[in-house]
C-alpha cells in the first residue's frame, strides 16, 4: 500500500489556488475589472474580517480540496487527467454554483451576481485551470483493484 503523498497534495493545493488566482486575475482584465483576489475579498466581506482572513481561508480551501481529490482519485475513471477534470467540474457544480453562490446571495451559479451567466463560465474554468495542479502533482494509480467477489472466486 502506498502512503499518501502528503508534500505533493499540500503542493497542488497551493499551485492550483494560485493558477486559479492568476487566470481569475487575467479573465477579469480581459472584461475590464481586474481585481486580484477578487474571491477571498469577497469572502471576507461577508465574513466581516480582514482580506487576509479571506486569501487564508481561500487557500486552505484548494489544499482541503486537493486532499479529497487524493483519496477519492483512485476511484474515478479514465486518465489523470480525466480524472482531476471529472473531480473538479463535480466540485464545481456541487460546491460553487449550488452552494457556495446562493449562499452568498449571488443565485444558483451566481447568474443573479455581477457578472451574471459569464460568472458560472469563467469560474468553470478557473476551476479548470486549478485542476491542471491537481493532474500534474498528484500521483494516482492506473486503476483501482476489482473487489469483484465473482471475479475472486473464478481467480
Amino acid at each position: 500500500m502506498q502512503s499518501f503523498p502528503i508534500k505533493r497534495v499540500l503542493l497542488a493545493g497551493v499551485v492550483g489556488t494560485l493558477l486559479f488566482d492568476l487566470f481569475g486575475l487575467m479573465a477579469l482584465a480581459m472584461m475590464g475589472s481586474p481585481t486580484w483576489w477578487d474571491l477571498p475579498a469577497l469572502l471576507a466581506g461577508k465574513l466581516g474580517l480582514p482580506l487576509l482572513f479571506g486569501v487564508l481561508a481561500h487557500y486552505l480551501n484548494g489544499i482541503v480540496l486537493a486532499v479529497i481529490y487524493a483519496a477519492v482519485a483512485p476511484f474515478l475513471w479514465g486518465s489523470k487527467w480525466a480524472r482531476a477534470f471529472t473531480y473538479i467540474t463535480a466540485e464545481t457544480v456541487l460546491g460553487v454554483w449550488l452552494f457556495m453562490a446562493p449562499l452568498l446571495n449571488m443565485g444558483i451559479a451566481g447568474v443573479d451576481g455581477p457578472m451574471g451567466a459569464m460568472f458560472a463560465i469563467v469560474l468553470l474554468v478557473r476551476h479548470w485551470v486549478y485542476a491542471i495542479a491537481l493532474a500534474v502533482f498528484i500521483p494516482v494509480p492506473a486503476a483501482v483493484p476489482s473487489t469483484n467477489a465473482a471475479a475472486s472466486a473464478a481467480a
